[in-house]
């Protein structure tokens, strides 16, 4: 439920009810601004009626949210929700954010060359992976925390942010010092105790992937798991969900943009490298990303694709993410977000 108080009711009238439904067992998320008081109900608030509740003085509207998600809710919060990340980047608001990097950190050397080159297109976060969770357990896993120390040194010298997998809960206070974003990646998108873990122990934005076979009210419900945790900081990103199509990696969900823009207030960006697993569609299925509304993409970027240690396939070498990048300018002269 949502309670909306009456534009001049008081601090002590919005203390009075919230402290009767706290005795009652519920939680209370305050999500009030300058001009208004606003908060929500957690808990099962079927007993509860509406009418009842705006009996208490001060009280202007109760309305039920029928999702079973709340927090994450378009009804819950009308405005969209935007995440501010390290050097001034923000997402979901006016900015089309491209992060882009290798899909594992490999060495010192190549994430160096990586990031100055993505630097110099446009990216403002790097991506990089630390720990990868491989379909063959013989695949390339990583360098962990190695890795992540590379992340973090290269992307400082390029006034870049970081943001990386993580695996599992334990590796929480590894990653902290090191990333800027924490990414939940499609395999862990229902790894519930990962989830309400990192919604407990970091304050620091969430990008959260969907899973191959997830429908878009599971994505929201793994997102509501993070929030109802104590962190709101989270970003949605469709990467493609399984079909019976074995032509390109995954199915890019592009309508999933406009889906989640409508039902929830958090802002969502595009993977199209693992949607298409094809370097020559990455382009034009970022250009697409970006008219349809997203609000940026993650793109994975190597100098020597045929030589990396994992999916070359769908990596831009460098020459190929700076035409794309001077591509997406282009749009952005007749598009809200600017690049």
């Amino acid at each position: 439920m949502i309670v909306q108080m009456k534009p001049h009711a008081t601090k002590a009238q919005f203390e009075h009810i919230t402290q009767f439904l706290i005795k009652k067992g519920f939680e209370i998320k305050d999500v009030s601004s300058a001009n208004i008081m606003v908060f929500g109900i957690i808990g099962d608030t079927k007993s509860l009626n509406p009418t009842d509740l705006e009996a208490f003085e001060g009280v202007f509207q109760v309305t039920r949210v029928s999702t079973p998600y709340k927090l994450a809710s378009r009804s819950f919060k009308k405005t969209d929700t935007i995440i501010k990340v390290r050097h001034n980047i923000e997402i979901g608001g006016d900015q089309f954010v491209v992060m882009a990097g290798p899909c594992s950190v490999e060495s010192y050397e190549n994430t160096f060359e990586i990031a100055k080159a993505v630097k110099a297109s446009g990216a403002t976060i790097l991506r990089g992976g630390a720990y990868k969770p491989r379909t063959s357990p013989y695949a390339f896993q990583g360098m962990g925390v190695d890795g992540l120390k590379i992340l973090r040194e290269v992307a400082d010298q390029f006034d870049l942010a970081v943001v990386s997998e993580i695996m599992s809960e334990d590796m929480i206070e590894t990653f902290e010092p090191y990333v800027d974003i924490y990414q939940i990646g499609a395999r862990n998108m229902q790894n519930f105790h990962l989830l309400k873990q990192l919604g407990a122990r970091t304050k620091k934005p969430i990008l959260l992937k969907r899973g191959l076979s997830a429908t878009i009210e599971e994505w929201l419900m793994s997102a509501e798991y993070i929030m109802a945790s104590g962190n709101d900081q989270v970003i949605l990103c469709e990467r493609g969900i399984r079909t019976f199509e074995k032509y390109t990696r995954n199915t890019l969900d592009i309508s999933a943009v406009l889906a989640v823009k409508e039902l929830s207030h958090l802002p969502v960006i595009i993977d199209p490298s693992h949607a298409a697993g094809k370097y020559s569609m990455i382009e034009r299925l970022s250009m697409a990303s970006y008219a349809v509304g997203s609000d940026g993409i993650i793109v994975e970027v190597h100098p020597d694709p045929e030589h990396a240690l994992s999916d070359g396939a769908q990596s831009l070498k460098l020459e190929k993410f700076d035409h794309m990048m001077a591509a997406l300018r282009n749009m952005s002269a007749v598009l809200d977000k600017k690049v």
